[in-house]
């Protein structure tokens, strides 16, 4: 009897024993986190591969057309214009006397042409008696010839002084595009960015092309849109009016409407970068413009399809092997993961639609890249 419960004893050592071995060295259920499979839209878009930027729908960097001293400077950086606004003046004193000389010149050449016409009609009039005398047998034939002469005479002098009068007056007018040119106004209102001078400092012309800086940077800053490259390989399924979304590095998490208002009609080749097309997103909101400024880093999300109330999940839960795509679906029952081929629909690097292989509110597992994840093993949810 003591010998058989000595074996009993050791029998229930060893069993204790060996079942703290296995539990010490069992595999550990594998940690996973799980999203659920929900009902709602997907969009398949299409992104920016690098940043875009906000920019003014109009932006001017304007020199006058000729250098000269600066004058008159009545702007100050930051200060709102409106169209026709003087932003500069170059020192013109020697071009508004010219405008004044022309001014003059008119005058006198309307009183010579008021003059010679004045003549031309009285002598006009006087060879119109001439010619009756002459008729009536009363005057001569060689009077009247003289008279008729001199009427026309005086009348080519009085259409030479019209002619001096015009002349007089297209002087006046060059004079004053001369001075025109002095003068840097305001083609659109706007916010002025940047300004490059002060009075009695000197100013030339900035050419595209040459590395002279403008005088002054104009920005209207009531409409704005964003410029962005598509890879060359996304932009083939992109249309103006397409759908699009908007962000902006300065507001994160808001995002701004907007839809593709021009397709670029060339491929930019630049080297050491993949080829890309340049788009251009416009906002849909007015009132967006409050908050924007010229040169903000944003992206584009181009929607080019989208599937409303389907199944969706994470894009990042979907396998791809052999052409096939699968999940992996969490079991509570058992607290398990099952393998499971499922039929895909719309895309985007966010969610993925669903058109068979899920049921909605089944469970999946997202950190798919988690070591020892396959068919069967036993796992234990961390995070939903």
């Amino acid at each position: 009897m003591r010998t058989r419960i000595k074996w009993l004893i050791l029998l229930v050592l060893l069993t204790l024993v060996a079942g703290g071995i296995w539990y010490k060295t069992r595999p550990k259920p594998i940690e996973i986190l799980v999203a659920p499979v929900e009902r709602g839209l997907v969009a398949k878009t299409v992104a920016n591969t690098r940043a875009g930027t906000v920019k003014a729908c109009r932006r001017a960097k304007l020199s006058p057309s000729i250098g000269g001293q600066i004058a008159l400077l009545p702007i100050r950086e930051g200060d709102q214009v409106k169209a026709g606004e003087l932003l500069l003046e170059i020192w013109n004193e020697d071009l508004k006397a010219q405008l004044a000389l022309a001014g003059r010149e008119v005058e006198v050449a309307q009183a010579n042409a008021n003059a010679t016409c004045f003549s031309a009609g009285e002598a006009r009039r006087q060879a119109n008696r001439e010619e009756q005398l002459f008729s009536r047998k009363v005057g001569s034939e060689e009077e009247a010839d003289r008279a008729v002469t001199l009427a026309k005479s005086l009348e080519a002098q009085c259409n030479a002084a019209k002619a001096t009068v015009l002349r007089s007056k297209a002087s006046v007018e060059v004079a004053r595009v001369n001075l025109s040119r002095t003068r840097l106004i305001a083609p659109f209102g706007g916010v002025v960015a940047q300004i490059e001078g002060e009075l009695n400092e000197y100013v030339t012309p900035s050419p595209v092309g040459v590395q002279t800086p403008p005088a002054v940077d104009l920005i209207e800053n009531d409409c704005y849109f964003v410029s962005a490259p598509i890879d060359e390989v996304d932009a083939a399924g992109v249309r103006v009016g397409m759908e699009v979304r908007i962000g902006l590095d300065a507001f994160r998490g808001r995002s701004f409407a907007g839809k593709v208002r021009r397709i670029s009609p060339y491929v930019l080749d630049l080297e050491k970068q993949a080829r890309t097309v340049e788009i251009e997103a416009a906002f849909l909101k007015e009132s967006d413009f409050d908050d924007l400024l010229a040169g903000y880093s944003a992206d584009v999300e181009i929607i080019l399809a989208i599937s409303d109330n389907t199944l969706k999940i994470p894009t990042e839960a979907v396998i791809e092997t052999n052409g096939d795509r699968k999940v992996f679906v969490y079991q509570p029952a058992g607290d398990i993961v099952n393998e499971r081929v499922v039929t895909t629909g719309l895309a985007n690097w966010a969610q993925t639609e669903v058109t068979s292989g899920l049921g909605e509110d089944e469970f999946i597992v997202v950190n798919i890249d988690k070591p020892g994840l396959q068919d069967g093993v036993s796992v234990t949810v961390v995070k939903k």
